[in-house]
């Protein structure tokens, strides 16, 4: 099968397009041929080598795609050859005690497609059939390809691990990719006022049309503006997912009693911090990655039921796959970038 891959990690110029074993669905798996997969900053960490995490090589990219189930191991029941699909990326063991608690995304040999065994960026790939759902049927191909990765961690991070409420105040940074863009759209289904910050003018004008309440340029005292915009008071939950460049500011624009979700650090693991910020406003410091087998569900029941629809920024076949990586790496993309495989 064709597919996008690296044989040693670096920079995009180890990405190779070329043939590869067409992957075979063991038990209680199916294959998926696929129509379109969509790329996660994971992808570049994967691509890069990530410390302590040992990535089988050759390797092949991408937690994310949607396509028809082609094939199904031995044990498979409720999926069948035919259907089209998206699947939840986590990997988990099913029988450790975590599992057992429902928490899947906690599982102690927890994995991810694309990372920790072959991914996406390629004509099949193979996965439990238990991670399978129905592609919802408001969304195209394109459009189910992106969901899955970035929606699940938002929903677990924001509602499930950050309990957000209707009326609430929000401030997402770094707007433009796909969880903060998630976030921004299930919060306002959630009935919260939404602050987010960017870089970019651009980016921070779409933000607006997506329904993002107040905007700020990152390069401004994000806190104090915050502190502007409410009276002093600050907000009552941070989702920063950009790590070293904000944290601070994060610290300095939650209210009193707030909260601080964070699921990764794009600028970096070792922020500066300010713990009497911490314990005199009593803040609640929370992490959350990914999420639970019925998180996945709730997740997909709310944006069937509302016709949310993921950001895609870009859409280029996988044969221009190494550009779609670059695109990546400047950090131009307004949402998802998604890569066509199959006929769509």
């Amino acid at each position: 099968m064709r597919a996008l891959y690296f044989e040693k990690h670096g920079g995009t110029g180890e990405l190779r397009l070329g043939g590869r074993p067409l992957p075979e669905p063991g038990p209680g798996q199916v294959r998926i041929r696929l129509k379109a997969a969509a790329l996660n900053h994971l992808d570049l960490f994967v691509l890069g080598g990530m410390p302590g995490i040992e990535i089988p090589l050759p390797h092949i990219g991408g937690a994310d795609g949607a396509g028809v189930v082609d094939a199904a191991g031995p044990g498979v029941s409720g999926v069948a050859v035919g259907d089209e699909v998206i699947f939840n990326p986590g990997l988990a063991c099913g029988g450790c005690e975590l599992c057992r608690k429902g928490e899947q995304s906690l599982c102690v040999r927890f994995g991810i497609v694309g990372e920790h065994v072959d991914g996406t960026f390629a004509e099949a790939v193979v996965v439990p059939a238990g991670n399978v759902a129905p592609k919802p049927a408001h969304l195209g191909w394109e459009e189910a390809a992106a969901l899955p990765l970035t929606f699940l961690t938002a929903w677990r991070m924001l509602l499930n691990r950050g309990g957000l409420r209707a009326g609430e105040t929000v401030l997402i940074h770094g707007i433009g990719g796909g969880v903060a863009l998630a976030c921004l759209q299930l919060a306002k289904m959630a009935g919260a006022r939404v602050f987010v910050t960017s870089r970019s003018e651009a980016k921070l004008a779409s933000a607006r049309e997506l329904g993002a309440d107040e905007v700020i340029p990152a390069g401004a005292n994000v806190a104090r503006e915050v502190r502007r915009l409410t009276a002093k008071r600050g907000v009552d939950v941070v989702v920063d997912s950009v790590g070293e460049a904000t944290w601070l500011q994060s610290l300095k624009a939650a209210a009193k009693g707030g909260r601080i979700l964070t699921c990764g650090a794009t600028s970096g693991p070792n922020p500066a911090e300010e713990i009497r910020l911490i314990f005199w406003n009593q803040l609640s410091i929370i992490g959350s990655t990914m999420g639970s087998d019925e998180d996945w569900r709730r997740m997909l029941g709310a944006v069937t039921s509302s016709g949310l629809k993921p950001v895609v920024d870009e859409v280029v076949p996988l044969d221009e796959g190494r550009k779609a990586y670059e695109r990546l790496v400047a950090a131009e993309q307004l949402g998802k970038i998604v890569l066509t495989i199959g006929t769509a």
